[in-house]
């Protein structure tokens, strides 16, 4: 049996940075502030945490400042997924491509999110039937200081699971995933992923697709 390790946003889903454009102008709004992130800009910014975007936008004020900006999205978010669902979408053959793999291998979701945010986002995907409880992991790395990694949940499965995996496959589309299978002593593969049109990160991969029909390779 091989472990696939999935990452959620800019993988498994498209279209969710509209719905990060909507909410945070919506509290750069509320809060007062005149500037507003364009949506060429989210794409940029896309991957990074919530606050990085206000960093990127409003580098004068304080971190404080850019957290209390975060949290808010975070609030709105959670409070409205009817703005988040509005624009997010499961991405091309993500349903396949999981459906394919369950029962034969194990699969696993490993996000930056928090775990309310990850909880709303596979509900308005339907795609949390496609994970146990015990393999979906919200690291909720949206602040400056991170106490756990994804690394460090990764090693935490393959330490407790029950099952001999004879290869771990990483899916995701950052140079962090890509560093997930980094002293893992049962052998790996990275697959980095990019939105067809949208350049790939800079990073080392054993494979870069922009179809997730690719991974089916390992099954």
């Amino acid at each position: 049996m091989k472990l696939f390790v999935w990452d959620f946003h800019g993988v498994l889903e498209k279209d969710n940075d509209k719905a990060v454009l909507a909410i945070s102008n919506q509290t750069l709004r509320e809060f007062g502030y005149k500037e507003k992130l364009t949506e060429k800009e989210c794409r940029k910014l896309s991957g990074l945490k919530w606050f990085q975007y206000f960093e990127y936008l409003l580098p004068a004020i304080s971190h404080k400042s850019h957290i209390q900006l975060q949290e808010r999205c975070f609030e709105i978010s959670n409070q409205k997924p009817e703005i988040v669902a509005k624009y997010i979408q499961v991405n091309d053959y993500a349903e396949f491509v999981l459906e394919t793999i369950k029962g034969k291998h194990q699969l696993a979701l490993i996000s930056n999110t928090k775990p309310a945010s990850l909880q709303m986002y596979l509900k308005v995907t339907n795609l949390k039937k496609y994970f146990s409880e015990s393999y979906t992991i919200a690291v909720d790395a949206h602040k400056k200081e991170i106490c756990k990694t994804k690394k460090d949940f990764l090693t935490n499965i393959l330490s407790q699971s029950k099952d001999d995996f004879e290869k771990v496959v990483i899916v995701g589309d950052s140079p962090s995933d890509m560093q997930l299978t980094k002293d893992i002593s049962i052998p790996t593969i990275t697959y980095l992923y990019s939105h067809p049109g949208r350049k790939f990160r800079e990073c080392e991969s054993d494979y870069k697709i922009n179809d997730l029909r690719e991974v089916l390779k390992e099954v």
